[in-house]
């Protein structure tokens, strides 16, 4: 199914490896033009010529510290001079340390807030008037089931990505008019790096842990780069263009809330 992504501008965070990387794969496999940022540079250029290898996309490499107001927009500066535009944002990076909440400090917090809320807002209030100026386009975020069922020793993470996804809802309705939609993609158990944190943070063997968490996926089984990479493609494309302030769990059927 086409897509209708063809030359369409994304830029996509945290795209040097995980769900990123495999968003952005995917959105240069339906012709888009591409924008990739990341801290690392070397990964980051890697990633770049890896996706432009498999998929023949132009790829554009902005090494960029999503936590840094300067950073967010110098990367939006870097884009609309590159290519001249946006038509799609995808606000996605790693996530804040696991621990109990109690034993977070302040700056602790304030790191976390910048990291997962603040990138955002940055990020959105600086794609906004070029995308208005283009007749629309598409924000989407990418946070984790524990924003919407939230996990013991998450709290850093449930408390910003929940503030993301209000006010990724708020933004929804107030830039509808405009022709821009704005979404969230709240991802299971997927097989990345951090998944990997989560397997050592448990203070079990990896292997006994990665069997634990399958057994509590009714699909009976840990999520793929691909299955969030399909459904973001989607609600950034036009054949989702009447989706529109949702959040949606992509985790094999976690979460056991009826909403």
């Amino acid at each position: 199914m086409d897509l209708f992504l063809k030359d369409r501008i994304a830029i996509v965070g945290g795209a040097s490896q995980g769900i990123g990387y495999g968003i952005a794969r995917t959105l240069g496999g339906e012709g888009a033009r591409l924008a990739i940022m990341a801290r690392r540079v070397t990964d980051l250029e890697r990633a770049a010529e890896e996706i432009r290898r498999e998929t023949g996309a132009q790829v554009l490499a902005v090494a960029a510290d999503c936590r840094r107001a300067e950073d967010c927009s110098r990367a939006i500066e870097e884009v609309t001079r590159a290519y001249g535009g946006i038509d799609i944002l995808v606000n996605n990076d790693g996530a804040p340390p696991l621990g109990e909440i109690a034993s977070f400090d302040d700056a602790a917090w304030q790191r976390a807030v910048e990291q997962n809320l603040m990138y955002v807002v940055r990020m959105a209030r600086g794609a906004l008037p070029c995308m208005k100026a283009r007749g629309g386009g598409s924000i989407l975020n990418i946070t984790a089931i524990s924003a919407i069922q939230p996990i013991a020793g998450f709290g850093l993470s449930v408390a910003t990505w929940s503030g993301v996804i209000g006010f990724a809802k708020t933004l929804s309705i107030e830039a509808a008019s405009h022709g821009l939609t704005v979404n969230t993609i709240c991802p299971g158990y997927i097989g990345t790096r951090r998944l990997e944190k989560v397997f050592a943070a448990g203070g079990k063997d990896p292997d006994v842990m990665r069997n634990e968490l399958r057994a509590e996926v009714p699909l009976g089984r840990i999520g793929t780069v691909d299955d969030i990479a399909g459904l973001a493609a989607l609600l950034v494309s036009p054949r989702g263009s009447y989706i529109t302030g949702a959040a949606i769990q992509v985790d094999g059927g976690l979460l056991r809330a009826v909403r």
